[in-house]
This record gives C-alpha cells, sequence and structure tokens, in this order.
C-alpha cells in the first residue's frame, strides 16, 4: 500500500494492470431491467418471457439431449428427474444463457462487481414425477434470515412451463421471510412461461420443481450465481480445463472464477488467475 493510501480504497480498487475487473456494457442497463429489478425486489421472482427464441430453445434441446443419462439419485434431485452437472465442461449451448445482459444486469443491481457463477445444470423433469420439496437456494451460507440475498438463480424454460408438466413453483414475497416462518405448499405458484423464457429469484426465495401430471418431459436450463466472495458450489477450477477455460469468452471465464475480488482474491501467486491460460 502507498503511503497516505486508505485501506478502504486499497480495498476496493482493481490492482490489476493486464486483466482488468470487466465493466458492464450498456446492454446491461435500461429501462427493462429496472422494471425487472422492481418486480424483483417486491416479489422474490420476476418471469421475463420470450428472452430467447424458440430456434435457439431447439437447438440448445437438441445438443444437451444426448448428455442426458441418469436419473436422480434421492428425492430432493428426482427419482424421475434427470439432471446433468458440470455441464460447462460439456457443452457451450448454454453460456448464451448464464451472460445473458438482461440477467447480468439485475445481478448488477443488488451484488458486488465480479459476482460468480455458482452451478449450472441441466434439468429434465419426466412423466410421473412428484413435487421437490420447498428451498431456497443460498441456505447453505448460514447467516440468519431475514437478510439480503448471498445468491441468485435462473430457471431458463426451453420447453414450454405449464402447471401440468412440473413448472417450478414460487412463494412470494417469501425472499423477506425469517427463520422461522416456513411455507405451505398451498402458497406456491407455478412459473407458467412460454419456452424461450426466463423465471429469476433471489437465493433467499423459497421455490421447488412442480409435479409433472402431464405425458411429456420438461427440460430446462438452470444457471445459479453469488457474490463475488463467496464460495460457489461447483468447484469449476478443478471441472474445467485451461482448454475448456480458454474457449469461454472474457464475461464466462470470470464468472467461473478466472477473475479478482479486489484486492486480491482469487489470485494465483499473487497474480490474475487469467495469466495460467497462459502456462501449458
Amino acid at each position: 500500500m502507498a503511503p497516505g493510501e486508505k485501506q478502504g480504497n486499497y480495498r476496493t480498487t482493481d490492482h490489476a494492470k493486464t486483466h482488468r475487473q470487466l465493466k458492464p456494457g450498456p446492454d446491461r442497463q435500461g429501462p427493462e431491467i429496472d422494471a425487472d429489478f422492481e418486480t424483483l425486489m417486491r416479489d422474490g421472482y420476476v418471469i421475463i418471457e420470450n428472452l430467447i427464441s424458440k430456434d435457439a430453445c431447439r437447438a440448445i434441446k437438441a445438443e444437451c439431449l444426448d448428455l442426458l443419462n441418469k436419473t436422480g439419485r434421492n428425492g430432493f434431485e428426482g427419482r424421475s428427474t434427470q439432471r446433468v452437472y458440470n455441464v460447462l465442461s460439456k457443452t457451450r449451448a448454454t453460456d448464451m444463457l448464464a451472460e445473458h445482459p438482461r440477467i447480468l444486469g439485475l445481478m448488477d443491481r443488488f451484488f458486488e462487481p465480479g459476482f460468480l457463477l455458482s452451478q449450472s445444470q441441466i434439468i429434465n423433469i419426466l412423466p410421473g414425477e412428484n413435487a421437490q420439496d420447498l428451498h431456497v437456494d443460498d441456505g447453505f451460507y448460514r447467516i440468519p434470515r431475514p437478510r439480503q440475498p448471498l445468491g441468485a438463480a435462473t430457471v431458463w424454460a426451453i420447453d414450454d412451463f405449464t402447471e401440468e408438466n412440473g413448472a417450478t413453483v414460487i412463494v412470494p414475497k417469501s425472499h423477506t421471510w425469517g427463520d422461522d416462518q416456513m411455507p405451505e405448499r398451498s402458497e406456491a405458484i407455478p412459473a407458467i412461461m412460454p419456452a424461450g423464457s426466463v423465471v429469476f429469484f433471489l437465493g433467499t426465495t423459497w421455490h421447488g420443481g412442480g409435479m409433472n401430471v402431464s405425458k411429456s418431459a420438461r427440460f430446462a436450463i438452470t444457471h445459479q450465481y453469488c457474490d463475488a466472495y463467496l464460495r460457489q458450489q461447483e468447484n469449476y477450477l478443478l471441472e474445467l480445463s485451461k482448454d475448456t477455460v480458454r474457449a469461454l469468452s472474457p464475461t464466462m471465464q470470470a464468472l467461473v472464477g478466472y477473475s479478482i475480488y479486489p484486492p486480491f482474491m482469487g489470485m494465483v501467486e499473487g497474480m490474475h488467475p487469467l495469466r495460467t491460460l497462459d502456462q501449458d
């Protein structure tokens, strides 16, 4: 620290010279995102319809269906639900969802710069699946509620989400509850939306997978995020090879952890982690 430099400035300043912290572009700002944020903070969730095209949905599904080869190991994962973990090492098809500017623009509103991707999954709920237990996604950060969210999540409808085929259910305004308040299933409402839409909810919002009483599967992609200084659910630094990380966009590289939270959290040998991509 330079003589006379205040500790607060040192802790919040981007000290990198070569790999500077990415700045949000104009596509992550605007009245639509402002309106989304107002709804999100009021209700704990927001549904944004038709954010990607039907053609994009078909392309994502065509590539990702081949990755589905096992069902859940317990009731929470869903014994009639197919899940794919470590998605980013297996396909680039869902990157466009993880780094969508409408989503990251919302994240900019309530997380510090440098927020991270926490985990990604492909979730295909098969006919006959039971309803998933209601839960919150950032409950493993053991800080008493009510509090600010430490995470947030998206569930992208690659198929239409209906009440019959297992649409994600949300308990409105439950993001404001304390630890002493638990939801009843009757309080949850289905996130009904057409393919190409997304439901975005706070890590403190109670939600769960719905029951599939239809004759068709319900295909979705979920990406979850966390604040910059928190541990991610997925250990991307072990999951992703350097060749895979080199193939990611700069935004995705930063989201999986090839980034610095000022002044130096995430360093490697005292340097920015992107420097490791130049090494064999």
